[in-house]
């Protein structure tokens, strides 16, 4: 029996269910015997934050997305404090996360928000997924001397940077072993996992999609707090290569902050930037596409196709009768409820009423407004079934 046709509780990668929920449970234990130090809480806060931006900027942007070039120390940095996040190595989190952008909402997504909000946050790490994630190339990483360096260390890098070396500082700076361990190291570790599985869940289920609406990820600003800038979701979809995530001047996204930093000082070069006329152009066609869909949702009129149809004969007569009817392109109107609002005077329109007005109303006499276009569909009451001749008529006398 292949690890695909295995049951559920077969299926549980131990290594994976460890860190991400049995050590994190057992912690919360100690919580209420451990005092918050206030010293630690702040290095908790800024350690926290120093490996999500190796996350963000680096794992992310940097070697997934090549958004931008670094020199070699700060690749080095990136890679090294990127462990402590404890997200796994470089070479495997990029591959995943190509595969996700290439086939996102697929079967062959890993971390599909199709198959469950749980499983899309976290889950498709615990468990063995029952299919294997498609090709992507990953050959620039396999390249990388950085990357391999940091994906054979990796167990190391991993324990000694996310869990020894904040406990270790707080421990002799402060003299709060205890506190090291619990805040600064594993509740450290369960803030950046769940900031960045956000992005996974939340960034691909509630939000906006002002660029492309096709697929699931969203702008979200929650999550955009909570990671740095990456909950601008929908935009990195549709622009994956640019460094940025926040494009707008208000949108707040600290690793382009960061990123741009570097590059002042010379660490970081060609940053990747969409220009700004495509992605003005991405917006408008998805507002132009809103906009569509809510005229569909006005009041339509009379359908033609269920309009009766009649003789031009037919119809001449039912104006001689008293019917105060009007053809204008093969369509009957009934305009009797609108003849003495006509902005033209009600002599005008009673000259054409069993007359074909469509070359008058066309420019003839008037090139009628949008809003008189759009009162038609509501006064149909028919259709001719002869050959429109568009003929200039004499104004009515």
């Amino acid at each position: 029996m292949s690890q695909y046709e295995l049951r559920w509780y077969q299926r549980i990668q131990w290594a994976a269910a460890t860190v991400l929920i049995i050590l994190p449970m057992l912690t919360l234990c100690l919580i209420p015997w451990t005092p918050l130090n206030k010293r630690t809480l702040l290095f908790s806060w800024g350690y926290a934050h120093n490996t999500g931006i190796c996350i963000t900027a680096g794992y992310h942007r940097l070697w997934s997305h090549q958004s931008y070039n670094a020199s070699w120390p700060l690749k080095l940095y990136l890679a090294i404090f990127g462990a402590a996040a404890m997200e796994g190595p470089i070479l495997w989190w990029a591959r995943k996360h190509r595969a996700h952008h290439r086939y996102t909402d697929t079967d062959e997504d890993p971390y599909s928000v199709k198959d469950g909000l749980l499983h899309a946050h976290f889950l498709w790490i615990v468990f063995k997924q029952r299919r294997r994630t498609r090709y992507v190339d990953s050959s620039d990483l396999e390249a990388d001397p950085i990357v391999q360096w940091q994906y054979r260390h990796f167990p190391v890098l991993a324990i000694l940077m996310g869990w020894v070396f904040p406990m270790v500082i707080i421990g002799v700076l402060f003299e709060d072993w205890i506190g090291g361990f619990v805040y600064g190291a594993i509740l450290k570790m369960v803030y950046v996992h769940h900031s960045t599985f956000c992005i996974n869940s939340l960034a691909h289920s509630l939000g906006e999609r002002p660029y492309d609406d096709r697929a699931t990820p969203c702008d979200n600003l929650f999550a955009s707090l909570l990671t740095m800038g990456e909950g601008y979701h929908n935009f990195h979809h549709t622009f994956p290569s640019d460094y940025r995530n926040g494009v707008r001047w208000y949108q707040y996204d600290c690793t382009k902050w960061v990123i741009a930093i570097w590059e002042k000082l010379g660490l970081a070069y060609e940053l990747k930037r969409v220009q700004q006329t495509e992605i003005e152009r991405a917006r408008l066609q998805e507002l132009g596409k809103a906009l569509t869909q809510q005229m569909k949702v006005l009041p339509q009129g009379e359908p033609l196709q269920s309009l009766p149809v009649m003789g031009w004969s037919e119809y001449q007569q039912l104006s001689k009768n008293g019917k105060a009817m009007v053809a204008l392109d093969g369509i009957i109107h009934d305009v009797s409820g609108f003849i003495a609002e006509h902005p033209g005077g009600q002599k005008l329109m009673q000259g054409f009423i069993g007359k074909d007005a469509t070359a008058a109303f066309n420019g003839g006499i008037y090139s009628h407004s949008k809003v008189a276009r759009n009162i038609l569909p509501f006064t149909r009451s028919g259709s001719v079934n002869h050959t429109v001749v568009y003929i200039k008529q004499p104004v009515p006398s």
